[in-house]
């Protein structure tokens, strides 16, 4: 590759890592809330599960025996691992026992699943570009299962007529960090990362356009938690 162009999606890559480790972090106003109040309220650890298991495809899919030259994927998606594990934890700690119950199943699960998924491609597939594509494709699956959490607050702004759901800063965010690691694939193409962060940012783009449409809507009588909104695909 030019020396130029790597250069290119090194730098986008640097950037990507920036406003992904943002991303990650955004849900830490709501973990600090849990921890002050001694009390989960309202909020859900599912999309955090779901983060989770995101990070670890993306960490395996960027290891150099499945898609070499893919560090800044691997550094920030551990970052991710580290952050998403710590706010289980929280929750975990002040859940009853019947979510504690059901976030340990759950955990021990994707923990199977990794394990599958990781020994069944070593064994199964002999060569890198093999590893790619299944690896690749599996992430791909579990972002876009990632990308499912906006959408009930998407049609709760389309049903109150109300943008007070949308954190303007926040989607910002996801469409300028998707638009970033698409351009970040394009340059030494990977459909992957592409599909990943594309979808992630057409729909931060669809959520930006609600948050326009719906800027002076009404403001619901009492806003409903969510820990929805606060998790975001980053590569």
């Amino acid at each position: 590759m030019d020396p130029k162009f790597l250069l290119i999606r090194t730098i986008l890559g640097v950037i990507g890592n920036v406003t992904s480790g943002a991303l990650f972090i955004s849900p830490a106003p709501t973990v600090y809330r849990i921890i002050k109040n001694k009390s989960v309220e309202g909020f859900h650890p599912w999309p955090y599960h779901a983060a989770l298991m995101n990070c670890f495809m993306w960490v395996f899919y960027a290891m150099p025996f499945v898609h070499p030259h893919s560090v800044l994927v691997m550094t920030i998606n551990s970052l991710g691992i580290v952050l998403e594990l710590s706010y289980l934890a929280v929750f975990f700690y002040y859940n009853n026992a019947k979510i504690r119950g059901k976030m340990a199943g759950l955990f021990v699960i994707q923990l199977i699943a990794l394990a599958g998924i990781v020994a069944g491609t070593l064994m199964g597939a002999h060569t890198i570009n093999k590893r790619t594509t299944i690896v690749g494709s599996l992430s791909v699956v579990f972002g876009i299962i990632l990308y499912g959490s906006p959408l009930s607050i998407m049609r709760t702004v389309i049903k109150t007529k109300s943008a007070e759901y949308l954190p303007g800063w926040l989607i910002a965010s996801g469409f300028a960090n998707g638009i970033i690691w698409a351009a970040y694939a394009c340059i030494r193409f990977d459909i992957f990362v592409f599909i990943s962060n594309g979808v992630g940012a057409v729909l931060s783009l669809i959520q930006i356009i609600l948050k326009i449409i719906y800027r002076n809507g009404p403001k619901p009588a009492e806003a409903k938690p969510s820990s929805e909104v606060e998790i975001q695909d980053v590569v």
